[in-house]
C-alpha cells in the first residue's frame, strides 16, 4: 500500500533532524568568538556526537557510499547530512589541532605546523566527501589529476617557490618582526611584515619594499639587530704626518670619548691601520644604540674629527689618487699651521652671530686663557658662571647626580663648544657639572667685556635673548621641563636687564612684551 502523503513520509524523517541539527552545528560554530577556542572544541564535539548518534539511529553510514543512482528529496537529505557530519569531524580535529598542537616557546613554529595539518585534514574531508558522498572514484581522479598537477606545478613555479621558501625561512627563523636586516645586493630595511608569499622591508626612505621569499632565500642575509639592537661602526681617516702616531691615537680618542652618541660599553677603539709618507691612515671602531643611529653618530664623528684635528694641529691628509709632489708633503718639521685664536672660535659661535666683525674682533681681544688638568671640577651644578668659556682644547664631560662617586654621564664638550652662557647673559646657574676628562684650554669672556656691546647695541639683548631661548628649550639634558628651560624670551630678556642694568633695555622690554601680550590673543 503507498503512502497517500510521501512528502511527510520524508519530512518526518529522522534524516531531516539530521541536516537540521547539523546547520545549527555550523550557525553556532560561526556565533562562538574565536577566542573561546575551547569552549568551541567542545560545542563542536557535541554536534559531532549528536550528528554520529542520528545517523545510527537513521541507518546511514557516512563512511560508505551511498547505493542507487535514483535522485530523490530522501537521497538528497542523507548526501547532505553526510556531507555535514563530514564538516563537524574536520572542524572538530581542527580545534584538537589549534588547541594541543603547540611548540613551547616557538608560536611561529606551531603556527605554521597548525597551517599544514588543517591544510590536510580539509583536503582528507573533500576527498571523503567526494568518495562517500558523491561516489566518485577518488583513486582514479588522484591518478588522472597527476597531469593537471604537473602542468598547475609549472604555470605556479615561481609561487611555489615563495609558498616553500616562505615556510623555511619562518622555520630557520633569520629574522622576526621588528629586525633591521642588510642583504648582500646592498638591499636594507626594517622587516614589517612577513607571509608566505613576500617579506616587507621598511627603508631609511620610509619606503616599503616587497621582497619574495625565494630571492630573499637565495641571497646573504645579515641581522643586524641579532642578538642585539646595538650595531657596530668604523671610520676611516687619514691625517697628514705632521705628528707621531701615538700623539694621532691620543686625539682620535680624545674624539670618541667626546662623542655623545656612541656607547661607552663595549669601549671605542682606535686602529692605526698604515703609514707612509703621505698620510696615517686610522680607523675608529665603535657602537650604537640602534641601526636609526648610525648616520648622526657618524656625522658627529666626523664633525668632531675636524674639531679635535683643528685644535691639536693636524691637518687631513690628501686623498689617495691626489697627484702631489713628494716635496710638497706636509711634516711635522716642514708644516705651518694657523694657530687657532679666540676670534675663530667666536666666529663658530651661533650666540655671536648677530655680531659685527668689529665687535666679535673687540670681544676676542678681551679673551684670556684658562687651563684644567684631567679630573678638575670646572663648574659643579647650579653654580653660576659669570664668564662665557669656549673651549680651545680637551674634552669637558657634564654629570648629574647627588652622588659623586657614580656621577651620570649626560653629555660631553670639544673643542669649539661653549658653556657658562646662561650665566653671562641671564644669571642662570648650570643645568650639570663639568669635569675636564684630559687636559682642557678655554678662553674665557667676562661680563665686564661683554656689557659695552649691550650699550652700544641694546637691540641686541632681543636677538640673544631669542638665540639663548631656543638654545634651552632644546638642549634639555634631564629629560624634564625645569623652569630654566622652560624661559621664554621676554623672561630671558627681563633676566639679562637684572644682570646688566646700566644697560637701557626698557625700549627693548617695552615692544618684546607688547609682542608676547599679541601672541596670547586668541
Amino acid at each position: 500500500m503507498l503512502d497517500p502523503n510521501p512528502v511527510m513520509s520524508w519530512w518526518n524523517a529522522p534524516h531531516l533532524y539530521m541536516v537540521l541539527v547539523g546547520l545549527a552545528g555550523i550557525v553556532v560554530w560561526h556565533v562562538i568568538p574565536q577566542r573561546l577556542s575551547t569552549t568551541r572544541l567542545i560545542v563542536q564535539i557535541a554536534f559531532f556526537l549528536t550528528m554520529s548518534v542520528l545517523l545510527l539511529d537513521g541507518a546511514v553510514v557516512p563512511y560508505q557510499p551511498t547505493g542507487g543512482n535514483d535522485i530523490t528529496a530522501e537521497a538528497i537529505l542523507v548526501g547532505t547530512a553526510k556531507v555535514l557530519w563530514w564538516i563537524h569531524l574536520a572542524w572538530a580535529l581542527i580545534g584538537f589541532v589549534r588547541i594541543y598542537l603547540v611548540f613551547e616557546r616557538k608560536p611561529r613554529e606551531a603556527r605554521l605546523l597548525q597551517d599544514l595539518v588543517v591544510g590536510i585534514v580539509y583536503v582528507g574531508m573533500l576527498l571523503s566527501i567526494f568518495a562517500f558522498v558523491f561516489g566518485a572514484p577518488v583513486g582514479t581522479l588522484i591518478a588522472t589529476s597527476g597531469v593537471f598537477a604537473i602542468i598547475l606545478g609549472l604555470a605556479l613555479q615561481n609561487t611555489l617557490s615563495d609558498v616553500f621558501s616562505g615556510i623555511a625561512l619562518n622555520l630557520g627563523r633569520p629574522y622576526v618582526l621588528g629586525d633591521w636586516i642588510v642583504l648582500s645586493d646592498g638591499t636594507e630595511g626594517r622587516v614589517v611584515e612577513t607571509n608566505w608569499r613576500s617579506t616587507h622591508l621598511l627603508t631609511l626612505a620610509h619606503n616599503v619594499v616587497a621582497l619574495p621569499n625565494s630571492f630573499l632565500a637565495k641571497l646573504g642575509l645579515t641581522n643586524v639587530s641579532s642578538p642585539e639592537e646595538s650595531h657596530g661602526l668604523s671610520v676611516t681617516i687619514r691625517l697628514a704626518p705632521t705628528k707621531m702616531p701615538a700623539v694621532v691615537a691620543d686625539v682620535m680618542n680624545a674624539v670618541l670619548q667626546s662623542s655623545n652618541l656612541i656607547l661607552k660599553e663595549p669601549p671605542p677603539v682606535v686602529a692605526i691601520k698604515g703609514l707612509d709618507a703621505t698620510a696615517i691612515e686610522v680607523a675608529l671602531f665603535f657602537r650604537v644604540a640602534n641601526v636609526g643611529q648610525r648616520i648622526p653618530a657618524r656625522n658627529e664623528i666626523f664633525d668632531l674629527v675636524y674639531r679635535h684635528s683643528k685644535s691639536a694641529g693636524l691637518p687631513l691628509a690628501m686623498p689617495p689618487s691626489s697627484s702631489i709632489f713628494m716635496s710638497s708633503l706636509p711634516s711635522e718639521e716642514t708644516e705651518n699651521l694657523p694657530r687657532v685664536t679666540p676670534i675663530k672660535l667666536i666666529n663658530a659661535i651661533p650666540i655671536f652671530s648677530a655680531l659685527t666683525d668689529n665687535e666679535k674682533e673687540a670681544l676676542a681681544a678681551t679673551a684670556t686663557v684658562r687651563t684644567y688638568r684631567k679630573g678638575d671640577i670646572i663648574a659643579r651644578q647650579g653654580e653660576m658662571l659669570p664668564s662665557l668659556m669656549v673651549v680651545r682644547a680637551g674634552v669637558i664631560v657634564r654629570e648629574r647626580g647627588d652622588d659623586d662617586a657614580h656621577p651620570q654621564e649626560i653629555g660631553h664638550l670639544a673643542p669649539g663648544d661653549f658653556f657658562g652662557e646662561s650665566g653671562l647673559l641671564a644669571g642662570i646657574g648650570e643645568t650639570s657639572t663639568l669635569r675636564a676628562m684630559s687636559h682642557v684650554v678655554v678662553y674665557e669672556i667676562d661680563q665686564q667685556s661683554f656689557a659695552p656691546l649691550l650699550l652700544d647695541r641694546p637691540e641686541m639683548a632681543e636677538d640673544l635673548a631669542a638665540i639663548l631661548s631656543a638654545r634651552m628649550s632644546t638642549f634639555d639634558e634631564s629629560g624634564t621641563t625645569g623652569q630654566q628651560h622652560t624661559r621664554s624670551k621676554f623672561a630671558l630678556l627681563k633676566a639679562m636687564h637684572k644682570v646688566f642694568h646700566a644697560v637701557p633695555f626698557r625700549r627693548v622690554l617695552s615692544a618684546d612684551r607688547q609682542g608676547a601680550q599679541e601672541g596670547r590673543k586668541p
